[in-house]
């Protein structure tokens, strides 16, 4: 089958690899579309860093350089193994990419994004989104009912705002300042937006501003180029601040303001992935007493997710910017993102058939 598979930094090759064999407790899966995440490009101009090098194999897969990519990705189930319950042949799916060894600490204690062995499906081995066919344990299988198969690829990421709502401990009426309206900034307002809160978006770029707009999931946009953001988000707020910032950019300044926005006794949350050092005035945290949590990933989140698409409170279809067939992948994908990532948010891509 066609796979693409990272070989190094600006190599990755679609190749003909061997079909994965079913096997007991897993089931397979027919990719219909896979969508290039953030990681996905850090390991394409940076990597490896998730990847596994060579030398180096993952603890729990045992692979390394070459991989095959994708971890946000949906499908159709084609075979089902021995000891498979709950799950059918014809049933459309996601995966929550997880390896996971189950006897650390934190396995042990239910918070298995935690696990200190944890890999990505997509990343760490195990097969991809960027094939034709993958082999999936049940536990990670998740069923997705009528939505349609190019937005269940978008729950993957969905899920990660998701999460990152979950560790701020906002609530309904709750104002939320999110920096940064790349693809998870927009999908985290969404799931602010569908949760009840009211929801500002701070974003230079005029492509995502605009997006942020036309899609609803923020109540207010600002360009931190024009607008002074701390005074802005204090008139919106009547004096107050916001209850919770959501840091999405991985820009220093954005997590400077966050610390100028948030009230006192409120919380900022980092959900982006940093390539470098950040650093925070942390007199300005004692003297707030703000709280300042990192997230990762998503524990649990996804049937939560799925609800909140599947009744219609978020709207994916949006967000998808284009579509494009795996042989397509590098010039039309991963190089899109590079050069225009002002215009495309999220680029899915069919390792079957052409794209439509």
């Amino acid at each position: 089958m066609k796979a693409a598979r990272f070989h190094g930094r600006h190599d990755i090759r679609i190749d003909d690899i061997a079909e994965p064999e079913p096997r007991r407790g897993a089931v397979t899966i027919d990719v219909a579309w896979c969508g290039i995440c953030g990681t996905d490009l850090h390991e394409f101009l940076d990597g490896p860093i998730f990847i596994p090098p060579v030398g180096h194999p993952h603890p729990l897969t045992r692979e390394q350089v070459p991989v095959t990519m994708g971890h946000e990705f949906s499908g159709t189930v084609t075979q089902v193994g021995d000891d498979v319950a709950d799950l059918h042949v014809g049933e459309h799916v996601v995966v929550e990419p997880y390896f996971v060894c189950g006897h650390c600490p934190q396995c042990v204690a239910g918070r298995y994004n935690l696990c200190t062995s944890m890999g990505f499906i997509g990343l760490a081995g195990g097969g991809g989104g960027l094939s034709e066919r993958i082999v999936v344990d049940q536990r990670w299988v998740h069923p997705v009912g009528d939505i349609p198969l190019d937005q269940a690829a978008l729950i993957e990421p969905l899920a990660v705002a998701h999460h990152a709502w979950i560790r701020s401990g906002a609530t309904s009426g709750d104002t939320a300042f999110v920096g940064g309206a790349g693809p998870i900034g927009l999908l985290l307002a969404a799931v602010l937006h569908a949760e009840g809160l009211t929801v500002i978006v701070s974003e230079p770029g005029a492509a995502r501003n605009a997006m942020a707009t036309s899609t609803g999931v923020a109540d207010h946009v600002l360009d931190p180029t024009t607008d002074d953001v701390r005074a802005r988000v204090l008139e919106l707020t009547d004096g107050r601040g916001a209850d919770v910032g959501f840091e999405c950019s991985s820009v220093q300044v954005v997590l400077d303001q966050l610390v100028d926005v948030v009230r006192p006794g409120g919380v900022i949350v980092n959900v982006s992935i940093w390539s470098s050092r950040a650093s925070i005035d942390i007199q300005k945290v004692v003297l707030k007493e703000l709280d300042v949590r990192g997230t990762i990933a998503y524990r649990d989140d996804h049937p939560a997710t799925i609800d909140l698409v599947r009744t219609g409170k978020v709207d994916l279809a949006p967000f998808i910017t284009a579509k494009i067939p795996l042989e397509r992948l590098v010039p039309d994908g991963f190089q899109a993102l590079i050069d225009h990532r002002e215009t495309a948010v999220k680029i899915l891509v069919t390792p079957t058939g052409p794209a439509s």
